[in-house]
């Protein structure tokens, strides 16, 4: 389950200081995946990831993994930078330049195949270089 992510190159922070070290000294985007042991995790987001960086021309600057469950002050601390939301996992943080920009819940990505789950992040990663837009995944959905 970890070294899905991490044969990707999506680093594993399992402290508080690396994912405040991420987050802070990260000139760009910084995708931050909440991994978990479930299901969806599973069958759809880490699949769904795989395929949206292997086929994506554009791609976040970095991208970190705290795993719910395991690293617990890690994942806290990385919840802590997903200001207005529940804790979710599997969840999928997008934040640029420290500020989250946009945050795919559980329910975002619960029960969609991994093709869905590399639309949503595809397209996310074209939509960071422009204007963020809170609409989420339908609008994604329904836009693309």
């Amino acid at each position: 389950m970890r070294a899905e992510l991490a044969q990707l190159g999506i680093e594993e922070a399992k402290t508080t200081k690396a994912v405040d070290e991420a987050v802070k000294n990260t000139d760009g985007t910084l995708m931050v995946v909440v991994n978990s042991v479930c299901g969806c995790a599973a069958g759809g987001v880490r699949p769904g990831i795989a395929m949206a960086l292997q086929n994506s021309p554009n791609k976040p600057d970095r991208s970190i993994t705290v795993f719910a469950g395991a690293d617990i002050d890690a994942t806290e601390t990385a919840r802590e930078y997903f200001k207005g939301y529940m804790p979710s996992s599997p969840s999928i943080g997008f934040l640029k330049n420290g500020e989250l920009v946009q945050l795919f819940e559980r329910r975002d990505l619960e029960g969609r195949p991994p093709a869905m789950t590399q639309i949503i992040d595809r397209f996310y990663f074209i939509l960071m270089e422009r204007p963020p837009y809170r609409g989420g995944f339908f609008f994604l959905a329904n836009q693309y």
